[in-house]
């Protein structure tokens, strides 16, 4: 089953028309709203692509985390 998603809203516009594997390994900077700066500071923890950013089990555990006391709230 095709899958659609819109991503314009998180991705900076040059990353707009990229397939998900280009965008994933693409620098964290391509998520709209992140800076080179904040990639920088991403980068002292070993996350340089958004692919790496969404693949931190630290941020993985606090998604999830929220996510459980959204869901009971």
């Amino acid at each position: 089953m095709p899958v659609s998603v819109n991503l314009d809203k998180v991705l900076d516009k040059a990353y707009e028309n990229l397939t998900l594997s280009e965008v994933l390994d693409a620098p964290v900077a391509g998520l709209a709203g992140l800076t080179d700066a904040h990639g920088e500071a991403l980068a002292a923890l070993r996350i340089t692509t958004i692919g790496d950013l969404g693949r931190n089990k630290y941020i993985r555990a606090a998604v999830a985390l929220a996510d459980l006391q959204d869901r009971s709230s």
